[in-house]
């Protein structure tokens, strides 16, 4: 059985993955913006897919209590948190049912948003399961959404965030690469897959910063943190295919205590 057809088998649970598609500091050193209320908005990658430990009353959100929101509200106490971030979220969705915890007593908001809009779910389906150039038509397909349509989902989101929380400080955090590329990995995808992923992942980035500055808000990215702990490098902060198969590609507790966490305080 060739490598490809083994992994192909091997990950037919990728199918199901990514539809649901970003240390503590001491309690002591409080963020200025803990004097008000914390709102953690966003996809998967906000909510903590990936890293277990879900909240029972957050349902297919699966909202964790070891992701960057809740870590860094344990650490900071903010008058108020409020967690609705939710796993399969795009632009549009958090607009329409996540921004109505916001108010003008909002001081903080983190965001993750824009994987689910470009159709990640089906470009890694497309990686893992069909040929090298049907996933390279794929990533080029997504990065084509990335560059037309993206900005104006994410601009829209942007300016409903600010007309409900016009005086908080909005930190939107961007995605990580995948791959260590000339990695540790003996099978799964190609070098030359592994590269288009990875170079599609800084397209969103740079859009998704792009969109973040034209509504005055901070971009945060965590390529950085995740630089030494992508797939393939041995030390992965990141899940490859897995059971359950929702946590795939998502990063695992330590992405984001280690890496989605500091690129939030570092700003917040």
């Amino acid at each position: 059985m060739s490598v490809r057809r083994f992994w192909a088998s091997a990950s037919t649970l990728v199918l199901a993955v990514v539809a649901a598609l970003g240390m503590a500091q001491p309690a002591s050193a409080t963020s200025s913006a803990a004097a008000g209320g914390y709102v953690a908005l966003g996809d998967s990658y906000s909510s903590g897919v990936g890293s277990g430990s879900y909240l029972s009353d957050s349902g297919d959100c699966r909202r964790s209590t070891k992701a960057y929101p809740y870590l860094w509200a344990a650490a900071n106490s903010p008058a108020s948190f409020a967690f609705v971030a939710c796993s399969g979220a795009t632009t549009g969705s958090v607009a329409d049912s996540q921004l109505g915890v916001l108010s003008s007593s909002t001081t903080l908001v983190s965001v993750t948003a824009g994987g689910n809009d470009v159709g990640f779910a089906d470009v890694m389906q497309d990686c893992v399961l069909y040929s090298e150039s049907t996933c390279v038509s794929s990533v080029n397909a997504a990065v084509s959404q990335m560059q037309n349509s993206l900005p104006s989902g994410l601009g829209s989101l942007y300016s409903a965030i600010r007309s409900r929380a016009p005086q908080a400080h909005v930190v939107v955090l961007g995605y990580p690469r995948f791959y260590q590329l000339n990695g540790t990995c003996i099978a799964g995808l190609t070098e030359t897959e592994r590269s288009a992923i990875n170079n599609a992942s800084d397209v969103l980035n740079g859009v998704i910063a792009k969109q973040a500055a034209n509504a005055g808000f901070t971009f945060s990215g965590v390529v950085d943190e995740f630089t030494g702990h992508e797939l393939c490098s041995g030390d992965a902060w990141l899940n490859s295919v897995t059971l359950p198969v929702y946590n795939s590609y998502h990063p695992k507790a330590a992405g984001q205590s280690g890496g989605y966490l500091p690129a939030f305080r570092s700003v917040a």
